[in-house]
């Protein structure tokens, strides 16, 4: 208990560095390209939906190409000869609770078989509690498994936001607290709520792996997180 409170203690350092942060930091928008695509393969067609925040929207990346979703759908029709449709959808600094009440009730129930939630950084960095997440995670998993109740459901948490290179060391030590209780919690409810999730991004080379803004990945950050999603997103993790 007593780490948790220690975040709330630096709250006023969260602030003063946050603030620090944002004014030098590049703004950066979705990438521009097909957010669907099909990969011709034999059958059964596998169908990937990539849901969730900025990175789910490539950004960071020029091109949708070598974002997160295209380049996961490129290695299951390598892996398998299947062919492969898959589509990102994500959105600018979304919560749990924005993709719950306005994104998932807005997609078409269209039968995918594979769905990666990339949710929850924007739950910590904006201080989320943990019974908000809890409500608002849960709640997205709930409404994600009612509308596809077949889909392989893996979700990817937070990565160490002390390897990020946009933060500052005390400002990411406070983020990286808040990393972890979002984490456990995102781990326990995926257990309950028939979801899979995948271990942490290790991140080896933050200069390779990060984008010119030093928090959203860059073509080789999304090509590696990809590599690493997909054998969770086999049922092979």
């Amino acid at each position: 208990m007593l780490r948790p409170l220690l975040t709330w203690l630096a709250l006023p350092v969260y602030v003063w560095q946050g603030v620090g942060v944002r004014r030098r930091t590049e703004r950066m928008v979705p990438a521009t390209g097909p957010v669907m695509h099909r990969l011709d393969g034999t059958a059964p067609e596998i169908a990937l939906l990539v849901l969730g925040d900025s990175s789910a929207a490539s950004v960071g990346v020029e091109t949708t190409d070598s974002g997160v979703a295209a380049n996961l759908a490129a290695l299951l029709h390598e892996r398998t000869g299947r062919a492969v449709r898959w589509r990102a959808a994500g959105f600018n600094s979304a919560t749990s609770g924005q993709m719950r009440d306005h994104v998932v009730p807005n997609l078409a129930p269209e039968p995918w078989t594979h769905i990666v939630l990339s949710v929850g950084t924007n739950d910590m960095k904006n201080f989320h509690t943990v019974g908000r997440f809890k409500k608002e995670f849960g709640g997205l998993l709930y409404a994600v498994r009612a509308k596809w109740p077949e889909a392989r459901l893996v979700w990817s948490p937070v990565v160490d936001m002390k390897r990020v290179p946009a933060l500052p060391a005390a400002l990411a030590s406070i983020l990286e607290i808040r990393a972890g209780l979002i984490n456990a919690m995102g781990e326990r409810l995926c257990r309950e709520r028939g979801a899979a999730a995948a271990t942490r991004l290790p991140i080896t080379d933050p200069r390779a792996g990060f984008s010119t803004d030093g928090f959203h990945a860059s073509a080789a950050g999304y090509r590696a997180w990809a590599e690493h999603l997909l054998p969770f997103v086999l049922g092979d993790g």
